[in-house]
């Protein structure tokens, strides 16, 4: 069944689609400057060598690019691990596995910070968290600072290039009266504000009542999941006139855990909430691994509904379906065999599950394991939707559309973390790490992806030359506040 869209264009600008083959061959051909050459080919089923002889598929002419529709989903602390097809022993993820499948998965793939509301600036600004004051909050929970609505974003952009734009969860990146979705290039907003909340009861960390469509509450005491699926499959199925970006962030499986059906666990909640116990959402005392799983493989399910509706409405070729974690996964997590959780930026803190699919344009059974991150799918959004970038706040991330639809080899660049007490810089398989102990550390990632080898030592000279890249980004960025 066609689109309803009206969005295809007389040229093909994008360019052509790039086949199995050819996204293989652009894995080969990064070896030198990704380290993704190796990994991948095994993947494949097929050698190195075998690999990089093959010759990039083109499309047959007459081929006529198409602006695709944007699903963009976030889960909300999950762990690199979590999802069946990355390795969880006990978690089953059939929806997501399959959107793998149907697409690309990607090994290397990192958060643009450890925390929730740093990741999400950006994600929506395609630049590192420190270019603004409101990314500096890890996580915001200050009502006074936010995302600048005069700052350009990946919705803002899309709509002025004729995309209809829409957000539907979780925000966290400032709160009312200055700060919301619909004032920084949203059309249309419906979920939370903050950080994280009961999921019945809708009340946030100070005991407030957060769920808002639009600016205006919105009464729903049903098990959030639920209605956020039910919101996301109404506006996937409507009779789109142009093209559509829709970010849906779900709050799963974040803290609380509670699961549907936990209603008595979610009374309690809101009880010790009301009686002034402000360390009641954090769920300190409760949670488990079984709980976890409940939740993760409830995500899993409420995916698949939106999927469901998607391919339902006759847009599935033409959408563009991108599923990623804001940050790593909390204690219930499964992140082996990488170290470090969530707020770290050790591997477990910030490698996020990630899977692309778009059956207009890319080949099913994809495994790539280029390193990649947030900003950088800002900017291959922009490119793949036709709209430019703000010159006067250029983004840090790059475009990864040559690589996904012409087999086009990236140049060796940096990927740059920065959270309080902590510093990291990944080039190729290597990764300069300094934690809160202050100790410069050095880790090859090919061999030792849990960072256990330090390699400082061993390669001082190399050791020198990431610090300095390291450094020489941060004199670029905001410095934190004096006091958190």
């Amino acid at each position: 069944m066609p689109s309803r869209n009206s969005n295809t264009d007389s040229n093909d600008p994008i360019g052509p689609p790039l086949s199995r083959r050819a996204f293989t061959t652009a894995v080969g051909a990064t070896a030198a400057t990704a380290a993704v050459g190796t990994r991948t080919a095994a993947a494949s089923g097929r050698s190195p060598d075998e690999v990089t002889r093959e010759r990039p598929f083109r499309a047959a002419r007459g081929k006529h690019a198409r602006r695709p529709n944007i699903l963009f989903i976030l889960g909300d602390d999950l762990g690199w691990a979590d999802l069946s097809s990355y390795g969880a022993p006990h978690i089953r993820t059939p929806h997501l596995d399959r959107l793998g499948r149907q697409g690309v998965r990607f090994t290397d793939a990192y958060s643009g910070s450890a925390t929730c509301s740093p990741t999400r600036f950006s994600l929506y600004t395609g630049r590192y968290p420190g270019r603004t004051k409101g990314g500096l909050a890890e996580p915001i929970a200050d009502r006074s600072v936010g995302l600048d609505p005069t700052h350009p974003t990946l919705a803002s952009l899309l709509r002025g290039a004729g995309y209809s734009t829409a957000l539907i969860g979780k925000w966290h990146c400032g709160y009312l009266p200055d700060h919301s979705p619909t004032r920084s290039g949203w059309d249309e907003f419906f979920g939370n504000f903050g950080g994280a909340l009961e999921y019945y009861s809708k009340l946030g960390l100070a005991g407030e009542y957060d769920l808002y469509e639009g600016d205006a509450e919105y009464k729903d005491l049903r098990y959030y999941t639920r209605v956020l699926t039910e919101r996301a499959s109404e506006y996937v199925r409507r009779d789109h006139e142009r093209p559509w970006l829709l970010n849906l962030n779900f709050t799963t499986p974040h803290w609380p855990w509670i699961a549907d059906g936990d209603t008595e666990a979610g009374a309690e909640i809101v009880r010790r909430i009301k009686a002034g116990d402000r360390s009641a959402l954090r769920n300190a005392d409760a949670g488990s691994v079984e709980k976890y799983t409940q939740m993760v493989e409830d995500l899993d399910r409420s995916v698949g509904e939106v999927l469901r509706a998607l391919k339902r409405s006759g847009q599935e070729e033409d959408t563009l379906v991108f599923f990623a974690s804001d940050n790593g996964g909390e204690r219930f997590s499964y992140n082996w065999p990488l170290s470090g959780n969530k707020s770290s930026l050790q591997e477990g803190g910030i490698r996020v599950p990630s899977v692309l699919r778009w059956p207009a344009r890319i080949e099913a059974n994809q495994v790539s394991d280029l390193p990649v991150f947030s900003p950088d799918w800002t900017a291959t959004l922009l490119e793949l939707g036709g709209a430019r970038p703000d010159p006067a706040h250029p983004l840090d991330g790059v475009s990864l559309a040559g690589y996904l639809l012409r087999g086009e080899t990236p140049g060796e660049r940096d990927l740059f973390w920065r959270v309080r007490g902590e510093r990291a810089l990944r080039r190729g398989d290597w990764k300069y790490y300094r934690g809160r102990s202050g100790t410069d550390q050095l880790f090859n990632l090919a061999d030792d992806l849990r960072e256990q080898a330090d390699r400082a030592k061993a390669e001082p000279e190399r050791l020198a030359e990431l610090r300095a890249s390291w450094e020489r980004t941060d004199a670029g960025l905001l410095p934190y506040p004096t006091t958190p």
